[in-house]
């Protein structure tokens, strides 16, 4: 079994940053991807960025290039997301999720087999 935790989360004003971090804990973690979502108030979830856990690719919404990064620490089974230049429309919460088989499918939810409980991010105007 594989637990995710995020931590990271809170308000901050338009234009700033933040950055969120994704613990797993379990027997053995070697997921194939790891990534992370958000969904806000009325809206369904979406992706937002992804990382190769054993190689250099990455992937991101196109609404958040340039701005966010995702990297990992594959020694301490994290990854994080740092977010720049944040807008209120970044408002939601944020989850991060493990994907265990070999997809291409890398922005679609049911892809992903654990799910972290989310982190709230407000981005004031």
């Amino acid at each position: 079994q594989v637990q995710l935790v995020e931590s990271g989360g809170g308000l901050v004003q338009g234009g700033g940053s933040l950055t969120l971090s994704c613990a797993a804990s379990g027997r053995t973690f070697s997921p194939y991807v790891m990534g992370w979502f958000r969904q806000s108030p009325g809206k369904e979830r979406e992706f937002v960025t992804a990382i190769r856990w054993t190689a250099d690719v990455s992937y991101y919404q196109d609404s958040v290039k340039g701005r966010f990064t995702i990297s990992r620490d594959n020694a301490k089974n994290t990854v994080y997301l740092q977010m720049n230049s944040l807008k209120p429309e970044d408002t939601a919460v944020y989850y991060c999720a493990a994907g265990l088989h070999t997809t291409r499918a890398v922005i679609v939810s049911s892809e992903y087999a654990y799910w972290g409980q989310g982190t709230q991010v407000t981005v004031s105007s």
